[in-house]
């Protein structure tokens, strides 16, 4: 399983109706993170368990749902989070 498979089986504990990741890797190549194998991705995701969350508390949803990948495959991750009902 690639890093991006495996960010969407763990976000799949957030019930998202709309997961979007894109590997922005290559636009890092020689930085720190990418030597040592992580890569850099954004991510948009709506769950209704964003839904009356502020920013951080649903940034941190996503860090833990992704738990190890954020130690080791994941460098840097640029997080769009939205409830259902968000436009």
């Amino acid at each position: 399983m690639n890093v991006m498979e495996a960010m969407r089986a763990s976000l799949a504990a957030l019930e998202p109706s709309s997961v979007e990741i894109i590997d922005d890797s290559a636009k890092h190549a020689g930085h720190a993170g990418a030597k040592s194998g992580g890569g850099h991705y954004r991510l948009s995701i709506v769950s209704p368990h964003f839904a009356g969350r502020k920013t951080m508390e649903r940034h941190r949803l996503v860090y833990d749902a992704l738990g190890p990948l954020m130690k080791r495959e994941i460098h840097a991750l640029g997080i769009t989070a939205k409830s259902p009902d968000e436009p």
